[in-house]
């Protein structure tokens, strides 16, 4: 099993930045992948960026390409997001996958307002 612990969101305004993180736990040996998705109210989930341990691949929606940036620290990922916009405001969730399923964590509110 691998535990997911988000955190970092809150409130803030437009432009502003904000830097989310996810801790995996558990039996993170084997973790080949890592990824921020979100979703707004509704609509549905969907990737915001990944990154692949093997490597260090990563990939972007368009609509963040520019502003926001992942990073990997051993068993922590980061998500930086910079120049945030109203349309950014979601709850963002870290996924991850070890053979032979995905793993998620519960979850952080964004909020970008003014």
């Amino acid at each position: 099993q691998v535990q997911l612990v988000e955190s970092g969101g809150g409130l803030v305004q437009p432009g502003g930045s904000l830097r989310l993180s996810c801790t995996a736990s558990g039996s993170i040996y084997g973790i080949t992948y890592m990824g921020w998705y979100r979703q707004a109210p509704g609509k549905e989930r969907e990737l915001v960026a990944d990154i692949y341990t093997t490597g260090g691949r990563t990939n972007y929606a368009d609509s963040v390409k520019g502003r926001f940036t992942i990073s990997r620290d051993n068993n922590t990922v980061y998500l930086q997001m910079n120049s945030l916009k109203p349309e950014d405001t979601a709850v963002y969730y870290c996924r991850a996958f070890r053979v032979p399923r995905n793993y998620w964590g519960q979850g952080t509110q964004v909020t970008v307002s003014s």
